[in-house]
């Protein structure tokens, strides 16, 4: 069975489990490139009652309704789940605390711990280069921690109050706690990274959330910014999110004994998944429900976030669309999210979005070609197709 084969089986099964049936004709994927993709273009279904537009639920053609939950993710992992456990322990021994605010924090945050997607990362880079060591699960408790103290700031910057279904540690326990805890996050993943035998890691993460926070400030600078351009945007979303998960890429192959041209290929993989994984959650937070993604919604745009689909709206609408939408985009005029789903429809901005990320996602897969057959490496390539249909 080829690869396009088996990674066709595997989306199928998870969607037969969730949505209890599916069109066995309707998923037909072929080669592109070195991607997977659908036969058609994605089309959108599930209108909700009464709104008068479509919410934006992307599927492969022939479901009818995709359901995408994290028992994809649990499937996708198998290959790792001892590893991923064995994550998650490492995690909570290293933010054990006796005092009581302090574990209460942790154990809140520790419920952030959705996707597991960068940990997961690290660790089937390690398999399908060569292997999984101990230093990985450092490394991927360490990525973890990082990227959790960068959503419990990024909240506080999105003035968010809900994710993961609760209450965020801004909302609940005011900024200030939240800006010290995910402090307090980025500390402990360096006092865990230190106890690895040489730099290579610490010196990574280091660059990594430089880079990672040089994103965040250049984006701060151009909040309320109708101005902002495309390239501009992707360079933002490359810093702010792709190099946490292009440096998941590259030391999972690096401390698996991969040589330096492989560890470039998967850091390569990683930063365009993130790019791609960036766009779809931009798409999630204009087009998304709240009951499905789990956290705030409508929150870039109603703090002067300019992100893709709106970048094209700007740039492709009629005249007194472009004037509407950039007087919401510069905070002289009210944000409403129903208008600016229609016009981002009309406009044909959401298509073209996700049109970017599947291209984004096809070029990740394609830097997949310097690993050999594996099982790892097939779940690489479920994992950045994955990008494209999640809603979480």
């Amino acid at each position: 069975m080829g690869r396009a084969s088996r990674t066709f089986k595997t989306f199928e099964n998870i969607w037969k489990s969730q949505s209890g049936s599916i069109a066995s004709d309707g998923l037909r994927f072929r080669r592109r490139g070195a991607a997977l993709r659908g036969q058609n273009d994605e089309r959108r279904v599930g209108s909700r009652a009464g709104s008068g537009i479509d919410v934006g639920r992307w599927c492969w053609p022939g479901i009818d309704r995709m359901v995408i939950s994290s028992t994809v993710l649990t499937d996708l992992y198998s290959a790792v789940r001892g590893e991923l456990n064995a994550v998650e322990r490492l995690f909570d021994e290293e933010l054990s605390n006796p005092h009581p605010f302090i574990r209460e924090l942790c154990g809140r945050v520790g419920q952030y711990r959705g996707k597991m997607l960068r940990p997961a990362l690290v660790l089937l880079c390690g398999e399908s280069c060569g292997g999984v060591h101990p230093a990985h699960r450092t490394l991927a408790a360490v990525v973890e921690m990082v990227h959790l103290a960068t959503l419990v700031h990024d909240d506080v910057l999105d003035d968010a109050e809900v994710r993961r279904r609760s209450a965020t540690i801004n909302a609940e326990y005011g900024n200030m706690t939240a800006v010290l805890l995910g402090d307090y996050l980025i500390s402990h993943a360096y006092h865990l990274c230190s106890s690895l035998r040489d730099q290579h890691a610490a010196r990574t993460i280091g660059a990594t959330t430089n880079t990672v926070c040089e994103g965040e400030l250049i984006q701060q600078s151009r909040r309320g910014d109708p101005e902002l351009a495309e390239g501009e945007y992707l360079q933002i979303i490359r810093s702010k999110t792709a190099s946490l998960t292009g440096a998941c890429c590259s030391l999972g192959a690096h401390y698996a004994g991969a040589e330096p041209g492989v560890c470039t290929s998967m850091g390569e993989f990683g930063v365009a998944a993130g790019v791609a994984f960036q766009i779809v959650d931009d798409l999630l937070d204009v087009m998304g429900d709240s009951t499905d993604t789990g956290k705030s919604v409508g929150r870039d745009l109603a703090m002067g976030t300019t992100t893709l689909p709106v970048i094209h709206c700007l740039s492709t609408a009629d005249g007194p669309v472009r004037a509407r939408l950039r007087a919401v985009v510069a905070g002289d005029a009210p944000f409403h999210r129903s208008d600016v789903r229609s016009w981002l429809e009309t406009s044909d901005s959401i298509d073209y979005a996700f049109g970017v990320a599947r291209e984004f996602v096809e070029k990740a897969i394609g830097h997949l070609s310097v690993l050999r057959p594996s099982q790892a490496k097939e779940t690489l390539v479920a994992m950045a197709e994955f990008i494209l249909s999640r809603r979480w």
